[in-house]
């Protein structure tokens, strides 16, 4: 008997999802679990599996139609049972579709297949870093079904500043999941059950086969003689814009589809299709580096930017033969996200969030100061390449920042302190703890430096390096991106030379360094006196909460972290 593939529940606020692509098309034979039809929300674009093995006979939903939940999205049984789906052989009347909202009752069919609790091992919601109480579902990368190893990623977990994976703790087979995306969990809430898939309950025996009628929800039930013959476009009248795909069944209208933006490349997720059409690239000649040669975001972007990169060349050429083209003003591509709108991603809506209550609750100043590194140039100079030799790291300015701030807040501890001023209170940490804000494609994110206080350049050049690379590449740990108490942040690797930046809540100062510049400027020479020379110059600002850091000791602090580079006293560490 034919069995009903129905939209699943995507989340408690969520009632329609959208078919982004199918991954099937008519005809082609499936097995229990395999991933059918792609479908997007408002927030997440996940795959709906096959509940029985067999050939998918109907498409109801055309892809970018919207599908209430429990609607039948497709129909799959044996080949010879094509024409036996009542469903499916009723719609040439379309009338009769809209006019058999049965649909609410299949929709509350739908989502109690699940109504039998498995039994297995539980996948609970680890702590989450030390004032983390909850974390909000952002991504399944396993569903029902799927079998995991033993500490394999199984769900993406987010926080306010960090996104993570939670791995299996056990192998098995996912029998059940309990908390859909865009959901909200406590810290110890069970997630999932991994287990035996012989002592699990049947997943979705009823539930398909109520969905009868919810076709219906969607006017695309118009596709539904596409199995038995092509012939019945005229049932597909009602949406015109739906006309093309459904006259011409699914599996004609979906195949250019794949073939134009996904030749023979595998799955691609929804985001990587539409970041390849914002910058152009054909995913067609993209080589994938992801598991089973999956093309990722990052491929995407990287053959965008070597698609800028060869731009230049064919004009070099063009250039020799004719003088005067070399002086043609440079050709400025234009964004491909001009004139759209796109969602706010979770990450960026919680920075908003902080640095506008960060604003709200602080009284913040921004003190600065100019100072000369053109001694760390010339000790730089003469140790990075042995350095970056023996250590693995790159010696850059900011391990030598760093140390002097760090020695600062050990003299100054009310700059490294923090304030509750419901409670009446100040709190000197014991230690300091030294924030680097990172850059990455997601968003700013700052890891921390647990104990920076008991590390000297060479120390805090690799810990940075490191978790740099690791912040970037989305590997640091929900702790790591906690418990800082004073945050350095490097605007001028971007060109900034000055910045006022926002204190880093509950933190009561952040440290802003600025690009470094080659400027005259005069000096005290011993023999000469005062002459101009070219110096290498950067400035150096103090963002501070002035509720608790009085200017004076901010210009105190700055000035000892001023003085501590200028004279550059680091030798020693580095054996000159």
């Amino acid at each position: 008997m034919p069995t009903n593939v129905p939209l699943p529940a995507l989340g408690e606020s969520v009632t329609e999802g959208t078919v982004s692509r199918w991954l099937k098309q008519v005809g082609d034979t499936v097995e229990v679990d395999e991933p059918i039809v792609e479908v997007s929300t408002d927030k997440v674009d996940t795959e709906v599996p096959s509940p029985v093995a067999g050939t998918i006979l109907e498409i109801l939903v055309p892809e970018d139609e919207t599908a209430d939940v429990g609607a039948t999205l497709a129909v799959i049984g044996d080949p010879s049972e094509a024409g036996s789906a009542p469903q499916q052989a009723a719609p040439a009347p379309q009338a009769a579709a809209p006019a058999a909202p049965a649909a609410p009752a299949p929709q509350a069919a739908a989502p109690a297949a699940p109504a039998a609790a498995a039994t297995g091992v539980e996948v609970t919601l680890p702590a989450l870093g030390e004032s983390v109480t909850e974390g909000t579902i952002s991504r399944w990368l396993k569903a029902v079904g799927d079998t995991v190893e033993v500490d394999e990623p199984i769900v993406e977990v987010s926080t306010d500043k960090v996104d993570t994976e939670v791995p299996s703790p056990a192998a098995g087979t996912i029998l059940e999941i309990r908390v859909p995306e865009d959901e909200t969990a406590d810290v110890g809430a069970v997630l999932a059950i991994i287990g035996d898939p012989n002592s699990a309950a049947p997943a979705a025996p009823a539930a398909p086969a109520a969905p009868a009628t919810p076709a219906a929800p969607a006017t695309p039930a118009v596709p539904a003689p596409q199995a038995a013959a092509p012939a019945a476009p005229a049932a597909a009248a009602a949406p015109a814009s739906v006309s093309a795909p459904a006259n011409a069944a699914p599996a004609p209208a979906a195949a250019p589809r794949r073939a134009s933006e996904a030749p023979e490349s595998g799955y691609v997720t929804p985001l990587v299709r539409k970041l390849a059409q914002q910058n152009g690239v054909d995913l067609g000649s993209v080589t994938g580096t992801g598991v089973g040669g999956r093309i990722r975001k990052q491929d995407i972007l990287d053959a965008a930017e070597a698609a800028k990169a060869p731009a230049p060349a064919p004009a070099a050429p063009a250039a020799a033969a004719s003088a005067p083209a070399q002086k043609s003003a440079p050709k400025v591509e234009p964004s491909a996200k001009r004139g759209t709108t796109e969602k706010l991603n979770r990450l960026r809506a919680v920075i908003a969030k902080r640095m506008t209550e960060s604003l709200q609750t602080a009284a913040q100043l921004t003190a600065t100061v100019e100072i000369d590194v053109t001694n760390i140039t010339k000790l730089r100079a003469k140790v990075k390449d042995a350095f970056k030799a023996r250590e693995g790291a790159s010696l850059s300015y900011l391990p030598f920042i760093s140390l002097a701030a760090v020695e600062g807040l050990k003299q100054f501890p009310v700059i490294n302190a923090e304030i509750d001023t419901t409670a009446g209170t100040i709190t000197y940490p014991a230690a300091e703890h030294l924030g680097i804000a990172v850059d990455t494609d997601r968003g700013l994110l700052v890891p921390v430096i647990k104990d920076a206080g008991d590390l000297n350049v060479t120390g805090l050049a690799k810990k940075i390096g490191d978790l740099a690379a690791r912040t970037r590449a989305n590997k640091v740990g929900p702790d790591e991106l906690t418990g800082g108490t004073f945050t350095i942040t490097n605007y001028g690797s971007a060109g900034t030379l000055f910045d006022t930046p926002i204190i880093n809540q509950p933190q009561s100062a952040i440290l802003g360094t600025g690009a470094l510049v080659k400027r005259p400027m005069v000096i005290k020479d011993p023999a000469l006196g005062e002459v101009i020379a070219v110096r290498d110059m950067m400035y150096l600002s103090l963002t501070y909460d002035h509720r608790l850091i009085d200017g004076a000791v901010a210009a105190r602090f700055l000035s000892f972290v001023k003085a501590r580079l200028e004279e550059a006293d680091f030798g020693a560490e580095f054996g000159i």
